[in-house]
């Protein structure tokens, strides 16, 4: 009997990292991809996208494509990974991040139902964009939910909410609370996978990824990968710009750990309606990752330039307990070991 693993997204930076586990585990993996330029600067297949996969060039928000899809295969396990990712542009292009993250997780599920394929699994990738600030303490040890910095706040130059200390970020101890389009989006996927899967009896999975990077990310949008920003800048000897007062937090994830993790919540996980928490565990400031990188080049210290963004959140990391042990998965490079090899990606890339 042949099985079927479809991946939506599949062309993508995660997608091409998992395609190989996925091709040896499964007799069939297709992966459903629009090749949007904004990832792909040529339509066309990825150099990392294992052979073994077939590349179906469709968008999830056209019933055509899934219709062409679904008469031609019957996925027993679907990763849906296909989405628009960028925090900031989402607030100017929030229908387009609506129509994509929320509409076109609707379209696959409404189109599984009309070509009765239901699949034994859902895995989705969501976003640590879901927790927003996410649950600070009090000396007291008093838990508080501060909310959304506002634009006030980040234009006086108050970074923190006084008083108060972030903590780690897992999904069965601290609520979601989007601070922009696309957590909003992210934690609507999230929602609209786990109510249908529990309708239907389908196994969900969930996932919510800290900041990934490594080989393979796309080097043109610049709505994502602030490393491969930070790498350009240092590369041709200029000082990095370090928003806010630089101590910014980050949980930065090799896409190496990444994508043993999504793998083990295809092949092994059983229903996971609490997303599992991916990222390396630890915090690191964006005026850290700016020095490793600077030094590596021999480029000017960093400068911090007091800029912000809306929407952004000041404290983000995760508590990966939960995964390292339902997943049997450790995440194994740590960020200073990450970025040498991303830069040595990027600078073989410039040379090609």
């Amino acid at each position: 009997m042949t099985r079927t693993c479809l991946v939506t997204g599949g062309a993508g930076f995660i997608g091409c990292a998992v395609s190989a586990d996925l091709a040896d585990a499964f007799d069939r993996v297709i992966a459903l991809d629009n090749l949007h330029p904004q990832i792909h600067a040529e339509r066309r297949r990825p150099a990392a996208l294992d052979p073994r996969v077939e590349l179906r060039v469709g968008d999830v928000t056209r019933e055509d494509d899934w219709d062409a899809l679904l008469d031609d295969a019957r996925p027993d396990v679907i990763l849906h990974l296909a989405a628009e990712t960028g925090t900031g542009q989402s607030l100017t292009e929030a229908s387009r991040h609506a129509l994509v993250n929320v509409v076109g997780t609707t379209r696959m599920l409404d189109a599984l139902v009309r070509h009765d394929a239901l699949p034994e699994k859902i895995v989705l990738t969501s976003s640590r964009a879901t927790y927003g600030e996410g649950m600070w303490k009090a000396a007291d040890g008093s838990t508080h939910y501060p909310g959304q910095r506002t634009h006030a706040m980040l234009e006086a130059g108050q970074w923190d909410f006084p008083g108060l200390v972030p903590v780690a970020q897992q999904s069965g101890r601290v609520r979601p609370a989007p601070a922009n389009v696309y957590a909003s989006t992210k934690l609507c996927q999230e929602n609209l996978v786990a109510s249908w899967c529990g309708s239907f009896g389908v196994t969900p999975v969930l996932f919510r990824l800290q900041n990934v990077y490594g080989p393979g990310q796309s080097l043109i949008n610049p709505y994502t990968g602030i490393i491969s920003l930070f790498v350009r800048l240092a590369g041709a000897g200029e000082s990095i710009p370090v928003y806010e007062d630089g101590e910014i937090i980050r949980d930065f994830v090799f896409i190496d750990d990444v994508a043993s993790a999504v793998v083990a919540g295809v092949l092994i996980s059983e229903a996971q309606i609490e997303p599992y928490d991916i990222g390396l565990g630890e915090r690191t400031t964006m005026l850290q990752v700016a020095r490793i990188i600077a030094a590596r080049y021999g480029a000017p210290e960093p400068h911090v330039t007091g800029q912000f963004r809306d929407g952004d959140v000041r404290s983000a990391w995760a508590d990966t307990c939960e995964a390292r042990s339902r997943l049997d998965w450790e995440p194994e490079v740590p960020v200073a070991e990450g970025i040498t090899r991303l830069c040595a990606w990027i600078d073989s890339q410039e040379v090609a």
